[in-house]
Parts: C-alpha cells; sequence; structure tokens
C-alpha cells in the first residue's frame, strides 16, 4: 500500500488523528503526514502511506496555498482566536489602502518569530507545552518565503488573505505581525490549506467518505502515485543493467541536464518508478538517494 492520500482535514482534530484514522482503516504500519496543521485549520493534509513515507522530506519543500480569516484588533497569546486575549486595539480607522502598504512588506523572503504554541522544540521540549505550563522562552527568529499575498476580501474588522509561501511559514505569526505593523493587533480567526504541492482541495477527500472508501473496497481511488510529489522534477528512463547498478547503490551516468536542486526520478524500462538519484557535480555522475521496491504505486 504505497501511495499518498490527499485528506480534507476537519476543524477540531490535529494532524496526528487524521494519520491514527488512516492506520486503523489500511493497516498500514508506515503511516504519515506532510506539513502539519492545527486542530482549528482545514484544508489539505497529505497523508503518506507505506514507500511513500520515505518522499515526506522532498513533499515539505513544496509550496502552500492558505486561504486565512484575520480579524483586527486583538492580540492573542496563541496568535489565534483560541487563545487569551492579552490586547485590545482600536481598528476602526484602519483602511484597506493602509493593509494593502503594509502587506507589501511581508512578500518575499522575511523573517518570522515561531510562536509559544507550537510543535518546535527547545531543550527537549515542544514550545506549546512550555506555553501551557506558563513558561515562556526567547526563540529565534528563522527565514520563510512568502510567494504571493493578497486581500480576498475586506469587511472591519475582519479581512480574508491569501497566502502561496514556502516551507516553514506560520500563518498565525503572519497574522500577528500584520497586527503589529498596523498597530492595532490581529489574531488569526480560521484558516484553510487550499493546496500543498500537487495536492488541491477541490481533489481532497474527506475522513467519512474515505472511511465509506475502505468499507467498500475503494479506498484505491482515492491514493495517489508517490512519485507525484516529484512531478516537477526530470525524469530518466533506464534499461535493467543501469537499473541493477542503481539498486545495488552505485553511482550512474545519465544524458540529463541537472536542474537546480540537482536530483532527478528514474523509472524501469516497464514504467515502474525506481527512485530518486542525486546529482555529483565533481563526478558528473547521478548517486542514488533513495530506491524503491516494486515501484511503489
Amino acid at each position: 500500500m504505497d501511495g499518498i492520500l490527499n485528506i480534507d482535514k476537519p476543524q477540531g482534530i490535529t494532524s496526528y488523528r487524521v494519520v491514527a484514522a488512516v492506520k486503523r482503516l489500511s493497516g498500514e504500519r508506515r503511516v504519515g503526514h506532510a506539513g502539519t496543521l492545527d486542530p482549528m485549520a482545514t484544508g489539505v493534509l497529505p497523508v503518506c502511506l507505506g514507500q511513500a513515507t520515505r518522499l515526506v522530506e522532498f513533499l515539505a519543500e513544496a509550496s502552500k496555498t492558505y486561504l486565512a480569516d484575520i480579524e483586527l484588533g486583538l492580540t492573542t497569546d496563541t496568535y489565534d482566536a483560541s487563545g487569551r486575549v492579552v490586547q485590545r486595539g482600536e481598528p476602526a480607522g484602519i483602511r484597506r489602502e493602509q493593509i494593502e502598504a503594509v502587506l507589501a512588506s511581508f512578500r518575499g523572503t522575511i523573517r518570522q518569530t515561531p510562536p509559544m504554541y507550537s510543535a518546535i522544540r527547545h531543550h527537549g521540549k515542544k514550545l506549546y507545552e512550555l506555553a501551557r505550563a506558563g513558561i515562556t522562552v526567547a526563540r529565534k527568529s528563522r527565514p520563510a518565503t512568502i510567494y504571493s499575498l493578497d486581500i480576498v476580501d475586506f469587511q472591519p474588522p475582519l479581512m480574508t488573505i491569501e497566502v502561496e509561501c514556502g516551507k516553514g511559514t506560520y500563518i498565525r505569526s503572519l497574522a500577528h505581525d500584520l497586527g503589529q505593523s498596523l498597530g492595532c493587533g490581529a489574531v488569526l480567526k480560521s484558516l484553510v490549506r487550499r493546496r500543498y504541492g500537487p495536492f488541491d482541495i477541490r481533489e481532497a477527500v474527506s475522513i467519512p467518505s474515505l472511511e465509506d472508501a475502505f468499507r467498500s473496497g475503494r479506498w484505491e481511488h482515492f491514493l495517489h502515485p508517490m512519485d507525484r510529489v516529484l512531478s516537477a522534477w526530470p525524469a530518466a528512463v533506464v534499461d535493467e543493467a543501469t537499473e541493477q547498478v542503481i539498486r545495488n547503490g552505485l553511482p550512474v551516468a545519465l544524458l540529463l541536464e541537472p536542474p537546480d536542486h540537482r536530483r532527478c526520478r528514474t523509472y524501469t524500462a516497464d514504467g515502474r518508478f525506481l527512485g530518486v538519484l542525486r546529482f555529483d557535480k565533481e563526478t558528473g555522475k547521478w548517486h542514488p538517494q533513495k530506491v524503491f521496491q516494486n515501484g511503489g504505486r
């Protein structure tokens, strides 16, 4: 059972609970998700099964698109509407033009400080565990990339923005920082992940529909091939002799122009997904990084 489920995570449950449900339904031991969604958030949660769990690191590099509802005039300790209000501001004078001007400073490569209520570890403890115990620690800012950031709707004090961003971006922190820049405070009220890499919310399956599919034996209809997460990479088809060399973990020469990230996907002569190769500039050869048995799904 090697592949990826594009699940529409419902509000109110953790990403871990979605993984637990898939394990229970499928009977597959190797199950993992990419890109944790907070319990309050909904939308695309890719869940990898079997050999596909080995590709989570590459899926993590993909961009994501969110639709976020933000309420102006509040600041909370969690940066979202579920937290304790620590400050109130006056958003009445904030105009759309003012927000547009501020948004410009958040596009491109920015630096974010992760919220205390996050899963980042500090001396072995998750930050949210410390926060719940009333402990606040200093957090280092980290780079984040915002590819696009636009206002979809503005009905004061609420506004909706669409964000396309890279890995490691906290939309809660974005809402908080936006509120600080406007001088009135802001919190994330709701969040929907509409796209994660090649997976779109319009193709996502709900938990109830997935349960029905497993009961009726139609679950394979929702299982995407695991190499879909690498669809933007260059591909090479190799003959049987080269396939065996790759399976033995040895480098090979390919008539393939290396991309910027120096990785490619390879397939056997009969079309099975073979694995991920990494280009070595010094030797001019492609080295096996991950090799898969039976071509996955």
